[in-house]
């Protein structure tokens, strides 16, 4: 057998692995039940890993949803006292679990996903 069957080339600089495309999808994922913490551990994580850069975008991407809803959240349990924060409060869940399956499919593609209605506050 060659070196070439025993040992393939490493994949191009821009490729994506399997591993990282299945890691990007459960970060996203994470988000419906553990909030902010499981991207922002992925992304301290990866942050100076330039190898890593399709997992760093989309962790960063949802801590930065991730962050927006927590702001959301904080607004809504606010606004409880004059009963439209339950309203807010569902309309938010509601996102985040929708925009989340929809990042993680995208992220399982390979594809970035970019959530409409999150600050970008890690840049």
């Amino acid at each position: 057998m060659s070196d070439y069957q025993n040992n393939p080339p490493p994949p191009p600089a821009g490729a994506n692995t399997s591993d990282d495309n299945s890691l990007a999808m459960l970060v996203h994922l994470s988000g419906i039940f553990f909030s902010f913490i499981v991207p922002l551990i992925v992304w301290l994580i990866n942050k100076d890993k330039p190898e890593k850069a399709f997992l760093n975008e989309n962790s960063k991407e949802a801590l930065n949803f991730q962050i927006t809803l927590l702001i959301a959240y904080f607004v809504s349990g606010v606004l409880m006292v004059v009963l439209i924060g339950f309203l807010t409060y569902a309309v938010a869940w509601i996102a985040c679990v929708v925009f989340a399956i929809i990042a993680g499919l995208a992220a399982n593609k390979g594809e970035t996903y970019r959530y409409p209605v999150a600050l970008r506050l890690i840049k």
